[in-house]
């Protein structure tokens, strides 16, 4: 559209200096070496258009001429790297598929087409990955490492070679030098933070959190919670030489994440060294409303040291209260009333607990419980049993790991919070069985008769194929002892006395019977 409104006005400027020059006739009188030439205004103009037109296609064609090396030089190098970086991407679907041979092929290819380009460096080390050439690929991206472009891939590249022949070092020295290059590289920040937290270095991994926050790599939640879990692990760390010190950090965390069960659990019991007592109880009553844990319901009921099992009794009344009937609380409640010796207490909270399926530390409550009330029975034992059998309590978990104590990363992967608060899979755990065997049997149990096997009526070997099979009456089992010996007559049959039972003493009569102590019938599989 606007080609054709310029030709337009183009055409209307050409007529109107056409009509322009016809109005104003003249003439025009060229003298060169000894010649004149007379003309019009008009011709002269069209002859020097004309001329200039002719100048034009002279030169397009010298230059043209002049230029056509350099062209064909230019059009085979085109060809030339039209082939390389046909060679590069068939290398890189080579890599991709796993073609170690066809990857080397086309990786040597590009390289001899494009020489040292970056994404000819990147074909060949990926491919002497992928062949397991390990020192090809390191020679690779150190060569990238030259150019500024390429010098954050080829850090990478040596980063990952370091973790993979273990040189936690050399990984360490190549993230932080990513970083220094290039500080919103995600992948250089998390190695830099990882390695930190492997040193237990928490101020240093803190600091990387607000570098990486202030770059925008995490948001705001996130960067609030990994401080949260980097100064309760400081406060862990600093407990046993730092108390005071120890102290900060776990206020710090609380503030950050009130629900954060290590960091309020350590704040209630380092406060309740101190004397703080209403301070404590509020950090650790705040996180159990969260989340009722068992650490929490431990600092809880011993903030005060010497306390009767009362005084606890009471304190887990009120954690249940706050946990709205949680189990956690429920088992509280039993575990300070065992110990109070309030055993209708203990069975009331325990019981709601029963219904379904019990846990492993329910079954280990139970047992206690009847070998406290009744003694050493078969009761006590038959729930040691069932707590092999019963599902498993809620524990730290953080990538297939099962922890009973809580800790800042990931053993496994080194992922920072990776640890969650909950009940392992189902397949670890084993279904319940009931058992029926010595263990779980004790004397003062009532002993089962077993089932008589009835004899079985010998079968025709040959019937009648219309005839219907007869049904067989039912008839009373025979002993085969009475069956082995003939019945005797009754003129050999004499009366003989019925025999007594004949009772065994527990004790010799001239030893006097020693009493157990109610300390030596308690259950050593206590879990309190």
């Amino acid at each position: 559209m606007w080609r054709a409104l310029v030709f337009i006005g183009l055409l209307c400027v050409a007529a109107f200096g056409a009509v322009w020059l016809a109005d104003r006739p003249g003439t025009v009188l060229v003298t060169f070496g000894g010649y004149e030439v007379q003309t019009s205004v008009a011709v002269a103009a069209v002859a020097l258009v004309g001329l200039a037109l002719a100048l034009a296609l002279l030169w397009s064609a010298v230059s043209t001429i002049l230029r056509l090396p350099s062209r064909l030089t230019f059009a085979s190098r085109a060809r030339r790297r039209s082939r390389g970086y046909q060679a590069v991407s068939r290398g890189m679907v080579a890599v991709g598929a796993g073609d170690t041979i066809a990857a080397r092929r086309y990786a040597n290819e590009a390289e001899r087409l494009l020489g040292h380009e970056p994404l000819t460096l990147l074909l060949k080390a990926q491919a002497a990955q992928v062949s397991g050439h390990r020192e090809a690929a390191e020679a690779a991206f150190k060569q990238m490492m030259d150019e500024d472009e390429t010098r954050v891939l080829g850090l990478r590249g040596l980063f990952v070679e370091a973790r993979r022949r273990g040189d936690a070092l050399a990984a360490r020295e190549f993230a932080s030098e990513a970083v220094r290059i290039a500080p919103a590289a995600a992948w250089a920040s998390d190695a830099v933070l990882e390695a930190r937290c492997a040193e237990r270095d928490w101020r240093g991994a803190l600091e990387a959190i607000e570098r990486r926050t202030s770059l925008g790599l995490l948001d705001k939640a996130t960067a609030k919670r990994h401080r949260a879990v980097l100064s309760t692990a400081d406060a862990l760390d600093r407990a046993e030489h730092d108390p005071e010190g120890a102290l900060r950090s776990a206020q710090d965390a609380v503030k950050l994440a009130p629900d954060l069960v290590p960091a309020a659990a350590l704040a209630g019991k380092l406060l309740s060294r101190r004397g703080d007592l209403r301070r404590a109880a509020k950090i650790v009553e705040a996180a159990w409303r969260s989340q009722p844990h068992p650490d929490l319901a431990e600092v809880y009921l011993n903030l005060r040291p010497g306390d009767s099992g009362l005084d606890r009794l009471k304190r887990a009344e009120t954690l249940f209260k706050l946990s709205n009937g949680a189990p956690e609380g429920r088992l509280a409640i039993a575990r300070s009333a065992l110990e109070s010796r309030e055993f209708d207490r203990a069975r009331d909270a325990l019981e709601p607990l029963l219904a379904d399926r019990p846990t492993m530390r329910v079954c280990l409550l139970m047992s206690d419980l009847e070998q406290a009330e009744h003694g050493s029975t078969g009761k006590g034992r038959e729930w040691l049993a069932r707590a092999t059998r019963a599902p498993r309590d809620p524990a730290w978990i953080a990538d297939g790991v099962v922890s009973d104590h809580w800790a800042p990363i990931s053993p496994v992967t080194g992922r920072l919070d990776a640890f969650v608060w909950q009940a392992p899979p189902d397949v670890l755990i084993a279904p319940e069985i009931t058992m029926h065997d010595d263990v779980t049997a004790d004397i003062d149990d009532e002993p089962r008769a077993l089932p008589v096997a009835a004899a079985e009526e010998p079968q025709p070997a040959m019937a009648a194929a219309s005839a219907p099979e007869p049904v067989p009456a039912p008839v009373e089992p025979v002993s085969t002892v009475e069956a082995a010996w003939p019945e005797p007559s009754k003129e050999e049959e004499t009366p003989h006395p019925k025999p007594g039972p004949v009772v065994f003493p527990v004790t010799p009569p001239d030893v006097p019977k020693l009493e157990e102590p109610a300390s030596a019938r308690r259950s050593v599989f206590s879990i309190w």
